[in-house]
Parts: structure tokens; C-alpha cells; sequence
């Protein structure tokens, strides 16, 4: 992710910052479906923090979610009320929580635009509150997410090898 204020672009709507604390309200982490994707950080990370060895944090925690390009990307689970896997009265790992979830509100799709950061944050009580994170803070989380890459796997050849 490119800096604007570094390639002359018009500065973005975040210019001066945005304000975000988190309340650990846990809207974010409860009662709708969603996707946590997980990146190998991510899976040891929280693997470790859990005391799981890979086998078992896979199967307890994570599931496989196909994307139309033939791949399928690394999530956590969601139990049956829609809850995320760690959560429980609070998330079980907040401290070594997902690189997604280190990340919310500065996330691309929340950032294209002051009307998409503003629908977002009529579902969170920490957004537009809290601490102010500037340009430099939020475009940093940006680039970290475009290098850390969610783990995906190949689930079809196209050319209907093995």
C-alpha cells in the first residue's frame, strides 16, 4: 500500500488522523457470521498462546473458506451461535489476537472512503472515539496487512491433473 501523501495523490479522508479505542464491546466478535483469516503469524501466534501444537489448534479452532479463484483461505471457526472459537465472556487471546482483528477499524475496505468508515462505526462504539491514530499509524497498519499474506491453499487444478 502506497503512502498518498508520498506519491502526490489528494491527501486521503484520513489525513489527520481517525479516532479508535477499542471497548472490547465484542460486537465485532459475536452474534453475525464472519471471517477471521489467519496469517502464518497469525496460526503460531495463537497455536502457542492456546499451548496447541498444530494439529490440534487446527482442528479446534480453524476452518478451510473456498474462494471463487480455486483457493480456499485459513479462518477461525465460528461456533454455533455465530461467536467467534475464542471467544468466551471476552476474547480468550485479545493480547495475541489475529493481525485482522489488531488491525479493525484500519482495514482497506473501512478506509476507501469517509462513508464506509462511517457505516462501519455505526456498529462499533470504539470508532470516532478514543485514542487518535494518525496517517503515519493507519497507513502502517495497511502496509503490514498487504505483507502478511492469509494462508491459502490450491483447492482445484485447472488443468484436472492430481
Amino acid at each position: 500500500m502506497q503512502n498518498s501523501k508520498k506519491t502526490g495523490d489528494s491527501a486521503p479522508f484520513y489525513a489527520k488522523g481517525l479516532k479508535f479505542s477499542c471497548t472490547k464491546c465484542s460486537d465485532c466478535c459475536r452474534h453475525e457470521p464472519g471471517f477471521v483469516f489467519l496469517t502464518e503469524n497469525d496460526f503460531n501466534v495463537l497455536s502457542k498462546a492456546l499451548l496447541m501444537g498444530y494439529t490440534q489448534f487446527m482442528e479446534t479452532c480453524c476452518r478451510w473458506v473456498p474462494s471463487p479463484d480455486g483457493t480456499e483461505r485459513l479462518s477461525l471457526r465460528e461456533r454455533s451461535n455465530l461467536d467467534c472459537v475464542l471467544w468466551r465472556e471476552g476474547c480468550l487471546v485479545y493480547e495475541a489476537r489475529p493481525l485482522q482483528c489488531r488491525s479493525f477499524p484500519f482495514w482497506p475496505s473501512v478506509l476507501r472512503s469517509k462513508t464506509a468508515w462511517k457505516a462501519t462505526a455505526m456498529g462499533c462504539p470504539g470508532m470516532g472515539h478514543g485514542e487518535l491514530h494518525s496517517a503515519d499509524i493507519i497507513e502502517g497498519w495497511l502496509e503490514q496487512q498487504h505483507k502478511e499474506n492469509v494462508i491459502i491453499r490450491k483447492t482445484s487444478d485447472p488443468k484436472g491433473g492430481c
